[in-house]
Order: structure tokens, then C-alpha cells, then sequence
């Protein structure tokens, strides 16, 4: 059971329309939603769209179609996809990323890298030593790490974790070889713009939470030290995670063959090794935060 609840501020749902949303994300979104309630933080719906190549508009609509049926709520945000394009798309934040780039290259904390995907699995990259100039054509940007910095990270107890930053987190991507930013940089940049002081996600991010915290501080951005940390366990099937890229079924789907949100919930509730009805996502983020034993 969660012990003395710690107040916060605002946090948020984080979406990425490259695909529709699904059981994991729902279970994410209801454990958000809880915490929020509980700690009396404001949620923020945070749409992640700079990925331009995967982004479609159906995606976009059903996020506000399954937080809707699903009965998820949000306090702060777009209520559709025209306020989102108007008012939030991070394409409107793209100034504030920009600036955040060229402080990291003004202080030479980056370096061009011209590495496919295949050279990089065989350890071939030599772009530091190489010293290709920022401004090279199909060059993404890495952020120079030491792997032997012990990052702090707040947790919902308060607690301090401190942990290495991941070998696959090494130098990782700050800006994409299309001129984009790279998730990373765009995460922090958002929570701090927007006032995140509590962040929600799934266990598989904690290489993230760690290259966040490396690259705020690395930017000068020791507000972030403050942002605390709740992960949450994953549906897994077939002992792997559920991914749109592993083709899991969407809410999409079983809305439109007739299931109601009980169902849904159920359903998840029974991927977690609960085999009682379960009628709502209060319900649901309950039985994850209880079992985590807070």
C-alpha cells in the first residue's frame, strides 16, 4: 500500500501517434491518472509528434477516442485533434528545442555521427575521433556521456536511486539525421516547460529516465533533479513486452467489435494474474499500485 503521499504538482500522458493505442498504454494512462488523483497533481495530455514519418492523423483521433470511451481523465491539454494542432503539437516547441541544441553544441557537449544502424551494432563508430562538423548533411548529434557518472534519480517514496547510465544508452541521440529532435532532449524539454514534477512510465524507460537526468544536468537544467520518478510494471505475452511494433491488438479494435470498458479492464486485469471482474481504471491502477507495495 502506498505509505505518506507526497503532493504534486502536475503530471502527464505522454502518447505517440505512430500506431492506435493499446492495452499497455491504457494500463499506463490509468496507473498515471491514480497517482495524480492521490497526490493531487494535475494531468497534462502530452502528444509526442515530432516523429513526422509515423505520424497519421487516425492515430492522432484515437488517442482522444480510447482516453474518452475509456473514461481516462486530463486536466490539461488538448479536448481534440484541432486544439492539439493549433495549440500543442511539439512542432509549436520546435524554437525552444532548437535553442536547447545549440547550448549543447555551443559547449561542445555533442558530436556528429554519420553511423548506420548495422555499423553501430558492430561497434565500427569512429565519428568522435573523425570530428565531422555539426552542420554535415545526414548527421545525427550524440551527447557525450561518461559511463561511469552515477545518476541520481528521485523515486514516489522520495527515495534517491542512484545507477550507471546503461552501455546502450552510451552517447546516445539528442537530434535525428532528418534535423529533428530526438526523444530524449524533446521529454525533458516538455516537462520542464510544461511544470512535470511527476512522471509516470513503464519500467522499460528507466535507460531513459537515466539519459534524461544525464542530459539535464549535463544542460544545466538541475530543476529536472527534482522531477520524481514512479515505474510501473509492463504487460507482457509471450514473456515480451506489448508494443504497437510487436502488432498488439488495439483498444480500437475492441471497441469497435462491441466490448465496453469493463471488458478492457478486465482483460488487462487478467494479463497481470487477476482473474476478478474489474469495472474501472481506478480499479485497475489500484490492483498495479497495491501490488507493488508502495
Amino acid at each position: 500500500m502506498l505509505h505518506q503521499v507526497t503532493r504534486f504538482n502536475k503530471t502527464r500522458i505522454a502518447p505517440t501517434p505512430s500506431g492506435y493505442l493499446h492495452v499497455g498504454n491504457v494500463l499506463s494512462f490509468a496507473v498515471t491518472a491514480l497517482l495524480a488523483r492521490k497526490s493531487g497533481a494535475k494531468t497534462l495530455l502530452r502528444i509526442d509528434d515530432l516523429d513526422q514519418a509515423r505520424i497519421n492523423k487516425l492515430y492522432l483521433h484515437d488517442i482522444f477516442d480510447t482516453l474518452n470511451f475509456l473514461e481516462i481523465p486530463w486536466d490539461e491539454g488538448p479536448n481534440n485533434l484541432k486544439e492539439f494542432e493549433d495549440d500543442y503539437s511539439q512542432l509549436h516547441r520546435m524554437p525552444v528545442y532548437k535553442e536547447a541544441l545549440k547550448q549543447l553544441a555551443d559547449e561542445a557537449l555533442v558530436f556528429a555521427c554519420s553511423c548506420s544502424r548495422s555499423q553501430l551494432n558492430l561497434g565500427e563508430c569512429s565519428c568522435l575521433e573523425n570530428k565531422i562538423p555539426l552542420s554535415a548533411q545526414n548527421t545525427c548529434w550524440r551527447l557525450l556521456t561518461d559511463g561511469n557518472i552515477e545518476i541520481q534519480v528521485k523515486n514516489y517514496n522520495g527515495n534517491i536511486i542512484k545507477a550507471p547510465l546503461p552501455d546502450e544508452m552510451h552517447n546516445f541521440v539528442v537530434k535525428k539525421k532528418d534535423g529533428f529532435p530526438a526523444y530524449q532532449l524533446t521529454s525533458v524539454i516538455d516537462d520542464l516547460f510544461f511544470g512535470v514534477d511527476l512522471v509516470v512510465r513503464g519500467e522499460d524507460l528507466w535507460p531513459s529516465t537515466l539519459a534524461q537526468h544525464l542530459l539535464a544536468s549535463a544542460s544545466g537544467k538541475n530543476s529536472f533533479a527534482d522531477v520524481t520518478f514512479y515505474h510501473h510494471p509492463l504487460l507482457m505475452e509471450a514473456g515480451k513486452k506489448i508494443s504497437k511494433s510487436a502488432g498488439a491488438v488495439s483498444i480500437r479494435y475492441w471497441r469497435e467489435s462491441g466490448k465496453k470498458p469493463t471488458d478492457i479492464y478486465t482483460m488487462i486485469a487478467g494479463m497481470l494474474g487477476i482473474k476478478d471482474p474489474v469495472t474501472s481504471w481506478e480499479q485497475l491502477a489500484g490492483i498495479v499500485i497495491t501490488e507493488e507495495k508502495l
